[in-house]
């Protein structure tokens, strides 16, 4: 989905162009064969045991963008140490439920908060045993 734009932005453009196609980036996909933007690694099994290899590997945060599927298979593993959910102001059908139903949702601690232009707020939570362990 960013890899068309932003792998043909060279010149920094809107500031962030440099930083995302220097990223490591890893898609994960069962149909993707190869992945052509600078830096991308396809990881196509075994979604938990690749990701926790990742947590394990020293570096930045990990982002998962755009994808409640993929957050859906990390979260009985226990492997999401931060939800952001941007919230819009728009109306539009029924939408998704972000934890499927007859899923045990992680218990959630309010990080932040952060309103911004046009009434879109932003919620920053940790799953409540991340919040346990630093007391």
């Amino acid at each position: 989905m960013l890899a068309p734009y932003w792998s043909a932005l060279h010149n920094n453009e809107m500031g962030v162009a440099a930083r995302l196609n220097s990223l490591p980036k890893y898609v994960v996909s069962t149909t993707l064969k190869n992945a052509d933007w600078t830096n991308s690694t396809i990881i196509h099994s075994d979604v938990t045991h690749a990701i926790a290899e990742l947590k394990e590997q020293p570096g930045q945060d990990i982002l998962i963008m755009g994808s409640a599927s993929l957050v859906d298979s990390l979260v009985q593993p226990d492997l999401i140490d931060e939800y952001r959910f941007l919230i819009q102001p728009i109306f539009v059908g029924t939408g998704k439920r972000f934890f499927k139903e007859g899923m045990q949702s992680p218990r959630l601690k309010l990080l932040t908060s952060n309103t911004f232009d046009l009434g879109v707020v932003l919620l920053c939570y940790e799953p409540e045993r991340k919040a346990l362990e630093a007391e």
